[in-house]
């Protein structure tokens, strides 16, 4: 990194800064030299010239979709990626994973951290004649879960990020609640607490559905073909990852060409994502692709150069 043409600026997120301050703290330590990067936590409002300072090529988000659309109208000229989350589906069309297995895969993939995750499962689409099966064997395994304090090791729910957000996803609740849905499990508030939720019967139009939930909840839809099950996925403002239980790879196929989504992982939930992947997704879902080869190809400039072959050259190359 060249401190002069090629510093970068890391703006955490406001309620979440010391996982950058950590960083910071490590990249001191390293040969970089002084001015390559900065870490500098502030409000939102406070971070407008990182956006609008046209002596930074780049600007690379990670939020809401409100916001982050917001920021690219203010860009200029300069390259913006963004990643604004989702509302990802999972479509369970067979148990030969074993029931077990792809239980416990979904409750890991919607409740960790909490459900705060922009992958985590929100959407679990069911082929009718496994639907009961899933359903009592998933409303089980998540009314177990431990509630409490996240430093305890047997904790798997802990609080969300504020009591502001687990007051919104208890509000959404109860509106596809009045609207018809059936709450199975959970859905209990206690200051920042949410306890996790399974919902069943949902409105195709409640919030729970259409939005990013960004918490511990996940709706539960039978379906009767897998063509159906990849229009409901594909029912969506996002299209970050989905994930497809299927050993039938012609399904698997199907799936990873016409779901409307960054990326498709088979017979695992889409809670996955690996450093050396192309991760981003279409939609509201965001703008360009994270990633170790798509981050460099992001940050550089590519340039060519042309040299014609003369008869000077030629003879002066013989010599």
């Amino acid at each position: 990194i060249n401190a002069e043409y090629g510093p970068f600026v890391l703006k955490p997120a406001s309620r979440t800064p010391v996982g950058a301050l950590l960083l910071g703290e490590v990249l001191a330590k390293s040969s970089l030299p002084p001015g390559a990067f900065s870490i500098l936590p502030c409000s939102r409002a406070g971070a407008d010239l990182f956006t609008t300072d046209k002596r930074f090529k780049l600007l690379s988000f990670t939020g809401s979709p409100e916001v982050g659309w917001q920021l690219k109208e203010k860009a200029g000229e300069k390259k913006v990626t963004l990643e604004l989350g989702g509302n990802a589906a999972c479509i369970v069309d067979d148990l030969d994973e074993g029931l077990d297995e792809i239980i416990t895969r979904i409750a890991h993939g919607a409740f960790y951290q909490s459900g705060q995750s922009c992958i985590s499962v929100q959407r679990v689409l069911v082929r009718r004649e496994h639907y009961a099966a899933v359903k009592s064997a998933l409303v089980e395994r998540v009314a177990a879960f431990k509630q409490g304090d996240p430093r305890d090791v047997d904790t798997f729910i802990g609080p969300m990020i504020a009591e502001s957000e687990a007051k919104r996803l208890e509000a959404w609740i109860s509106e596809a609640k009045e609207a018809g849905a059936s709450v199975l499990c959970g859905g209990v508030r206690d200051g920042a607490f949410l306890s996790a939720a399974v919902l069943e019967n949902v409105p195709a139009d409640a919030k729970v559905d259409t939005e990013e939930a960004f918490g511990p909840m996940l709706t539960l839809r039978p379906y009767d073909t897998f063509a159906e099950a990849v229009q409901i996925a594909n029912d969506s403002k996002f299209g970050l990852q989905a994930g497809v239980f299927t050993s039938n790879m012609h399904k698997a196929e199907y799936a990873f060409e016409e779901l409307e989504v960054g990326g498709v992982v088979i017979n695992d939930v889409p809670s996955i994502r690996v450093d050396s992947q192309p991760y981003g997704g279409v939609k509201d879902s965001g703008l360009g692709r994270e990633g170790l080869r798509a981050a460099i190809e992001d940050m550089t400039e590519p340039r060519i150069k042309i040299v014609r072959k003369t008869a000077t050259n030629a003879a002066a190359a013989l010599k």
